[in-house]
């Protein structure tokens, strides 16, 4: 696992060509609107201010001060207004930025809006990989590193998803088709597999599932269990 700063890419998304016998699997960014959501928190920011202005309402009511209370109220709903739109604005620019690649050796996430980081994750150093089916049609693919390897939440935010205090999984946020996407990672990994079959890599444990109605699915990488899907 590595990270790799880059002002040049010789193909989009990687910070060199492809070595031989090493191919593309499947390319794809964030969708920014689901990113906004997921990641961002918009909603839940929206919720947060929803409470401040309803809060600063019924004040002014009981109060009686309407041109003191009216001015402050718009003056707040400005100030909110501006953080969401703040916050939709990251949400564009990083998923404009972003492309994530699944090779048959490895995945790769470019990240990073002011200055673009490549993390390179080979197979090797991947214990499963989760996918997670929203509703929405859109999901993420969360990947579980072997041990002791680990990767601080904000080195990667928000292309990750929180496993413990301040450590984080590696995650392909917000994808379209994320099951057509993790059928592909599975295939990569079945194929890379069986071609390092003295390979062991131990596997991650499972963990409870996020929220109650996702759809998660969990790939193994290890030679045995690389075909196997579990809930």
């Amino acid at each position: 696992m590595s990270a790799v700063e880059h002002e040049f890419e010789p193909v989009p998304g990687l910070p060199a060509d492809l070595p031989e016998g090493e191919a593309i699997v499947w390319q794809g960014r964030p969708q920014w609107r689901m990113l906004a959501r997921r990641g961002f928190k918009v909603r839940w920011l929206a919720a947060y201010f929803a409470v401040f202005v309803a809060a600063r309402t019924v004040s002014t009511v009981t109060s009686g001060q309407w041109s003191e209370g009216a001015v402050q109220l718009v003056a707040m709903i400005a100030v909110f207004s501006a953080c969401l739109g703040l916050c939709q604005l990251l949400a564009w620019l990083a998923a404009r930025s972003t492309l994530y690649t699944i090779t048959t050796h490895r995945v790769v996430m470019r990240i990073g809006v002011a200055l673009p980081i490549t993390w390179n994750l080979p197979f090797a150093r991947i214990a499963a990989a989760d996918r997670i089916q929203r509703p929405e049609g859109d999901g993420d693919i969360v990947l579980r590193l072997v041990a002791p390897d680990r990767v601080a939440l904000f080195h990667l935010w928000p292309h990750s998803q929180m496993t413990g205090l301040l450590r984080a999984s590696p995650t392909l946020r917000a994808i379209a088709e994320p099951t057509m996407v993790a059928a592909r990672l599975e295939e990569a990994v079945r194929r890379w597999s069986a071609a390092h079959g003295e390979l062991t890599v131990a596997a991650a444990p499972i963990e409870p599932r996020d929220v109650a109605d996702e759809d998660r699915q969990r790939i193994r990488v290890a030679p045995a269990l690389a075909s196997q899907l579990q809930s």
